[in-house]
């Protein structure tokens, strides 16, 4: 039997928890991992908090389903385009890896950008009360039990409040879990590497498409390469990864070259063929980076 939104029988021995904010943050940020571990036969599981009903369209096919364009209907269309972006993730010949959403879906929305009107919707997971947020992540924890949970930085990434409000709900329901006795073993925030973002930069100068534009300094969010505790190598997987990103087309557009994306923004982006974490529990104690989110628990 296959947990719902899990990629893998509910008896496999690995078991990966990734959560985010809106769908296409899962293959931003975390899609190699997501591939290579599905790859591996890990049972899987993305759990996002929001459908993303608040994010910038590309194009005009769609524009009309944005909260403000009249339909407002773009959060469930994202919820197709996760459903592509987890199968283009999933290793051919297996079931798909299938969306799952904190609450279920449609239960809390995107909350928009920092000081934006949308943040006063009723629904709006920043006007969720805090407890209620952790009791149903605790829930997950309890059902899924992982080992290994990927989150985000204080930061929430780059800044975004439901981002920082993952980041919060996270840390509070791990610290239950751990009073319950069913917190994960170890526990990532996925971040970029300072020098693999300057490199990535650096290859893609000489083909930067038309209409876009390389970021200025600072602009990418990136922690020093002596902060990074784990670097996955997702190479094997990387033709999975820029599928995925490609399946987000209402907000993420692949450039020709296949190692480069951008936002509605046109700023230019690399896609990594290493995705690195820091590791917050166990506490790191130096050394080696870790090359695997489950060393050590073998």
């Amino acid at each position: 039997m296959t947990a719902p939104g899990s990629s893998s029988p509910r008896g496999a021995t690995r078991r990966l928890l990734l959560v985010h904010a809106h769908p296409d943050d899962e293959t931003i940020m975390t899609g190699g991992v997501i591939a290579r571990y599905l790859a591996d036969g890990v049972d899987v599981r993305v759990l996002t908090f929001t459908l993303g009903e608040e994010g910038e369209v590309i194009g005009d096919e769609y524009a009309a389903l944005v909260a403000d364009g009249g339909a407002d209907q773009l959060g469930g269309y994202r919820i197709a385009e996760l459903t592509r972006a987890l199968a283009a993730l999933s290793p051919a010949g297996q079931p798909p890896l299938a969306p799952r959403f904190l609450g279920g879906a449609g239960r809390w929305r995107d909350s928009g950008m920092a000081g934006s009107p949308s943040a006063q919707h009723p629904r709006a997971l920043v006007q969720a009360p805090i407890d209620m947020l952790v009791e149903a992540f605790v829930d997950e924890l309890r059902s899924f039990a992982p080992q290994v949970l990927v989150t985000y930085d204080s930061a929430g990434t780059y800044g975004h409040p439901d981002h920082r409000l993952v980041h919060e709900v996270s840390v509070r329901a791990v610290d239950r879990a751990r009073e319950l006795g069913i917190a994960p073993a170890k526990v990532y925030e996925s971040v970029t590497e300072a020098s693999a973002l300057r490199t990535g930069l650096a290859d893609a100068t000489q083909r930067v498409p038309d209409g876009w534009r390389m970021p200025h300094d600072g602009e990418l969010p990136s922690y020093p390469d002596t902060d990074i505790t784990t670097e996955v190598d997702v190479r094997s997987v990387y033709e999975r990864k820029a599928a995925g990103l490609a399946a987000h087309a209402t907000q993420v557009t692949v450039a020709p070259s296949g190692r480069e994306y951008a936002l509605s923004n046109n700023i230019l982006q690399p896609i990594f063929g290493h995705e690195h974490f820091i590791r917050t529990a166990p506490a790191p104690t130096g050394g080696e980076r870790e090359t695997d989110l489950f060393a050590g628990l073998d």
